[in-house]
């Protein structure tokens, strides 16, 4: 199960954010998930609650999962979104865009 490291991932970033910058509170965080990634954004979010229900920095952030659809380009020149076989040429296309996970950022509560 992938989903608990991944998620566990996103706590251990969100976190050292909050540290970083003496927050008191996370608030979001807000995460892109390719499609292709074959990750399940619903058992993320679980298994996040999961951890941040013991950590009073976090506990109670939102984790926000956006989908990212899959980029594709071949050497033909197409570009779009075909994952499997290009539909100019036959070939397989190279994935460009889809697969990454990545925080796109935090929202945290600092102390005036």
């Amino acid at each position: 199960m992938h989903e608990f490291a991944i998620a566990y991932d996103i706590y251990a970033t969100a976190r050292r954010t909050a540290l970083d910058h003496h927050a008191e509170q996370v608030k979001v965080v807000c995460v892109d998930i390719g499609e292709m990634a074959m990750v399940n954004p619903e058992q993320v979010r679980f298994l996040f609650e999961t951890l941040i229900e013991d950590d009073p920095l976090v506990k109670g952030a939102e984790l926000k999962c956006v989908v990212v659809e899959p980029e594709t380009r071949c050497t033909c020149g197409y570009t779009g979104n075909e994952r499997f076989v290009c539909p100019r040429c036959g070939a397989l296309p190279e994935l460009v865009k889809g697969r990454e996970i990545v925080v796109r950022h935090v929202e945290i509560e600092v102390a005036d």
